[in-house]
């Protein structure tokens, strides 16, 4: 077999087997378009017949899926809508009770010629009640040959699984099931993607047999074979990719950055007034050994709130200076970019005056590039790089621009990788003569699983400890509505903060200037309180006006000038601000030692992990930090359970997993990545932890015997498949 020629029945377009109506819905709504992609659109879940109920007892059962065995009474159509509608209604009887069955619209004709009066069968559906009257609508039926052994036929129709698919409003789980009846027998043409000897090792059922037993499963048993077979193939085709990218990274050329001794780094750590943490040392090792190497870094620097990932990174950022290359650090926010511009800057001193007066002959000039600069300064720093005069570069996607040019990019560092789509990391790599080294930074923990499914192409650095003469921060829940008066007491705190010297932040989840007011409809528990989101605008002047009357309460929003930004962001590092409220601008990269207190309000319309994020903005310094999480939402809602499972742990990683627990994957996976998650239906990324892991170490093993997997043409017609347009960009950009 040819690899590369597509599996001819199965690449089949559903028309020719479906007809174009229902292709079209399948398509347009379900994203369903060949007959392998039906048949790899399975069962949310399945419904058992039930065991055969008697009509008496049906009246208990309203909702609930029911088998019944009895004799049609008598049919009859009816007419409605001025006789366009039509209407089949059945009456059938078990001896001890009668039941109306009834058929709408098209589906009429089968069962007005099949259920006539005598006709005994068995009847599954749904039980409802209709003008005080109970009905099935639309009932599955079996008629029952006088012949056949009716107890044991019987008994076999009422134990069968029912599958129920995810499906739309223009089609139901029943018709979606007739589509993939029409299709299954083609299951037999798959090509199975798993190797042979991989297969056996791990006792997994044929490809073939999965999709028969995931969508037609005779008892439970076969579910589970089917799904652990499925989720296996997944996981592997999906890590099989990534190995190979893997591969591919580690064949290309890049430039050995290796710091010159004496140089500018030896320098820069001769001025640090503190010793790194033994996490720093060793994150750090691992960062110089793959600078020098001949191929490219692909690091993933994973590091807690205020680990200190910015000096590990400053650091790598000068040993390619030193080894005559430059480095770039790519911020989400403007205010992240000047935030990181000014801490660089104050960290290295002299260091960052480079070809200035007075600046140290090691020095090197650090510019910054952003979006609102002004043409002058803007002009200047693009020569600055161009030239190769500033060594280091701190900027947002204005990096990325074609007018963007280096002298000789060493090094990219993408800091809060969640923010940046894989096109904006791609743009800014190749802008080196050779790939450059990367390094992605973050500081939402991802848990390990996630790691190597959505960043399986990078290898993962921790740092886990917080550096010396950090803080520990207290954090608790006001119930603002059970208890007011935690309200006012946590307004007091704040006051009492300020009053011995520190500072406050007070985060909102709305601006409040009419532009961001809610579109969404609220959902179950937003109803319970029917009020749209606190803002930034209206607290701030309740705050200044009432319970921190006196103090200097600014705000800081998105939506305001960059350059009033800045100058509020500069005023409230330089003490000047007492209180800042604001929405999460501030949730990454924003440092300001002084401040002890933040107060989030709503707190329960933040997801976890950014809550941990905003709370690790205060207990920079040495005096210890207080996070209070404001909710009205009452105590038995899952909501408060979120927050006091914030409340409880400071442990990114714990909290990143309760997250992704409670959310759906494809938000974890993020618009980056969604090629990945279209292609994870039957994985679970927490629960397959194994799995994942295991089919990682067999990716790897295959793909180092047989890179391009000559020998394995299953595999190779499955990734084909996988690697769309859309998820080959994903791959060849990670």
């Amino acid at each position: 077999m040819v690899c590369n020629e597509p599996v001819p029945a199965l690449d089949e377009d559903l028309k020719k087997t479906l007809g174009p109506a229902t292709a079209k819905v399948l398509a347009e709504q379900l994203g369903l378009h060949t007959v392998l992609d039906l048949l790899h659109h399975y069962p949310r879940r399945y419904a058992e017949r039930g065991e055969l109920t008697s009509l008496t007892e049906l009246a208990d059962q309203i909702d609930e899926h029911v088998t019944v065995v009895a004799q049609v009474a008598d049919a009859r159509i009816l007419t409605f809508n001025g006789g366009r509608g039509k209407r089949l209604e059945v009456t059938i009887t078990d001896g001890s009770g009668r039941l109306q069955l009834v058929f709408f619209g098209a589906g009429v004709h089968k069962p007005h010629k099949e259920l006539l009066p005598g006709t005994r069968a068995m009847f599954a559906g749904k039980v409802s009640l209709f003008n005080r009257k109970l009905q099935l609508a639309h009932p599955a039926y079996e008629p029952l040959g006088a012949e056949a052994g009716e107890s044991d036929a019987a008994a076999a129709f009422a134990n069968q699984l029912i599958p129920i698919y995810p499906a739309c409003k223009q089609l139901e789980s029943w018709k979606i099931s007739k589509a993939v009846d029409a299709v299954l027998p083609r299951a037999r043409e798959a090509v199975d993607p798993l190797p042979d000897a991989l297969r056996a090792h791990r006792g997994l059922i044929p490809l073939t047999e999965a999709l028969l037993k995931i969508h037609r499963p005779a008892a439970k048993a076969d579910v589970e074979d089917a799904r652990q077979r499925l989720k296996w193939d997944e996981a592997f085709v999906l890590q099989t990719a990534l190995a190979r990218r893997r591969h591919a990274d580690s064949l290309l050329p890049a430039v050995p950055r290796r710091p010159a001794p004496g140089g500018l780094l030896d320098a820069f750590d001769a001025k640090l007034p503190f010793t790194l943490t033994e996490g720093q040392q060793t994150v750090s090792k691992e960062i110089f050994d793959d600078l020098a190497a001949e191929h490219p870094m692909h690091r993933l620097l994973q590091g807690e709130v205020g680990s200190g990932k910015t000096m590990v990174a400053l650091r790598a950022m000068l040993a390619v200076v030193d080894s005559g290359g430059q480095a770039a650090m790519l911020a989400p926010t403007e205010v992240l970019a000047q935030q990181h511009h000014r801490s660089i800057t104050e960290m290295m001193g002299d260091l960052a005056e480079g070809g200035l007066l007075g600046g140290s002959d090691q020095g090197t000039k650090v510019v910054l590039l952003t979006g609102s600069m002004g043409t002058a300064a803007r002009r200047q720093a693009l020569l600055d790089l161009v030239t190769g005069e500033a060594g280091l570069v701190i900027g947002t996607h204005a990096l990325i621009e074609d007018k963007v040019q280096f002298h000789d990019l060493g090094l990219v560092v993408v800091d809060e990788q969640h923010r940046f789509g894989v096109e904006q990391r791609d743009a800014l790599r190749s802008k080196g003569k050779q790939p450059p080294h990367l390094l992605v930074m973050t500081a939402t923990p991802i848990p390990r699983t996630v790691a190597m499914t959505v960043f399986g192409d990078l290898e993962t650095s921790v740092l886990d400890q917080l550096p010396a003469g950090r803080s520990p921060i207290a954090t608790h829940v006001v119930p603002a509505k059970d208890k007011p008066h935690f309200l006012a007491r946590a307004w007091e705190r704040v006051r009492e903060e300020v009053e011995n010297g520190h500072q406050a932040y007070v985060v909102c989840p709305r601006i409040g200037d009419g532009d961001d007011e809610p579109k969404k409809k609220p959902s179950a528990e937003d109803e319970a309180e029917k009020r749209p989101p606190l803002a930034v605008l209206d607290i701030a002047q309740q705050l200044a006006r009432g319970p921190l009357a006196g103090l200097a309460v600014e705000v800081l929003h998105g939506r305001m000038d960059p350059a009033d930004k800045d100058e509020v962001m500069r005023r409230f590092a330089a003490g000047e601000v007492e209180v800042l409220v604001a929405t999460t601008v501030i949730e990454v990269g924003v440092n300001v030692p002084n401040s002890t207190v933040m107060v989030i309000m709503d707190a329960d319309r933040f997801g976890v992990s950014q809550l941990h994020q905003l709370r690790g903005r205060v207990g920079r310094g040495s005096a210890p930090g207080l996070c209070l999480l404001v909710s009205e939402m009452h105590e038995a809602s899952p909501a408060r359970a979120r927050l006091a499972a914030v409340a409880a742990t400071l442990d990114g990683f714990e909290l990143s997993r309760i997250d992704l627990e409670q959310r759906r994957e494809g938000d974890v996976l993020g618009q980056a990545q969604s090629g990945v998650r279209s292609s994870l239906r039957m994985l679970a990324v927490i629960e397959d932890e194994e799995i994942i892991a295991q089919a990682r170490e067999e990716a790897t093993r295959v793909v180092a015997a047989d890179p391009e997997l000559e020998r394995l043409p299953g595999l190779k017609a499955a990734l084909d498949a996988l690697l769309d347009t859309e998820r080959e960009q994903y791959l060849e950009k990670g």
